[in-house]
């Protein structure tokens, strides 16, 4: 029977392929036990996570570049040295080099990033002059850092009127030879299904269950929440920014089966379960 017990608390503490798979939110007890890599600092940056402090040399690095979009905002590149996006890790133990990139609007975090592309809508940025940051993470959630300061790159961006096409003043840092992989369409795709969900002073109206969905089904995910938040679909890596008051919409398709979370990160609640079958 020990020995029983014993193997069970292995796999537990490894999960699939020997990766740490305990998955906590900012500000619990993951940071301090997620392995030896770096320092942890007791600095944090504006969202309250920690920073991880590693030497210079052989560091992560970022750059960011805004390359506007034919139809409708912007496509971002984000161009990495020493890193590399593992988006099946997340919520992990650290490693060196690896992890996932937030995007942040004047302070204000827009969205996760798993890779080196992402399309931002002018619809997530008002009128005038912004800053555009980018920050590089572990995949515990903590922030890369050298000599105390968090491994990020920003650019002014302007915001166009309402009607008008979005531009950035930025100067690309690189030259882009190919394009997006992934740039949403401007309008949102038809969906199977639509689940329809309300946040408001913390609490979740209906009240959240298990859903059914078929695979290969095209599931429309929308939201309104009380206050700036961001969704996030677990096991899809699906993210949308969540502004204050107003309805967003997230189309997924449904094509791996197991049962799936929707969360908020900033109000951390559970808005739902997809259960795919």
């Amino acid at each position: 029977m020990v020995v029983v017990l014993l193997l069970l608390a292995g796999g537990a503490a490894t999960g699939c392929g020997g990766r740490a798979t305990t998955h906590h939110k900012p500000g619990t007890s993951h940071e301090q036990a997620s392995g030896s890599v770096g320092t942890l600092l007791p600095a944090q940056d504006g969202a309250g996570h920690h920073l991880r402090e590693v030497p210079t040399q052989g560091a992560p690095q970022v750059a960011l570049t805004a390359h506007p979009d034919s139809e409708d905002g912007w496509n971002l590149q984000l161009t990495v040295t020493d890193f590399r996006f593992t988006p099946d890790s997340t919520g992990g133990a650290a490693l060196p080099g690896t992890g996932h990139a937030h995007l942040e609007l004047d302070g204000r975090k827009l969205a996760r990033v798993y890779g080196p592309w992402f399309h931002l809508p002018a619809a997530q940025v008002p009128e005038g002059a912004h800053t555009l940051t980018v920050r590089l993470y572990a995949d515990d959630h903590t922030a890369w850092a050298v000599g105390g300061k968090a491994v990020e790159a920003s650019i002014p961006l302007t915001g166009a009127a309402p009607g008008e096409a979005g531009h950035t003043h930025a100067a690309p840092t690189s030259p882009s030879t190919s394009p997006p992989s992934e740039a949403p369409p401007s309008a949102t795709p038809a969906a199977d299904r639509t689940i329809t969900l309300t946040v408001r002073a913390g609490k979740v109206t209906p009240a959240p269950g298990r859903i059914e969905v078929t695979r290969g089904e095209r599931v429309a995910l929308r939201v309104t929440s009380d206050r700036a938040d961001t969704l996030h679909v677990h096991g899809y890596d699906k993210e949308l920014a969540l502004p204050a008051g107003q309805e967003a919409t997230l189309v997924l398709t449904a094509d791996r089966t197991g049962l799936f979370e929707v969360e908020t990160h900033e109000s951390d609640l559970v808005l739902t379960q997809l259960l795919v079958r």
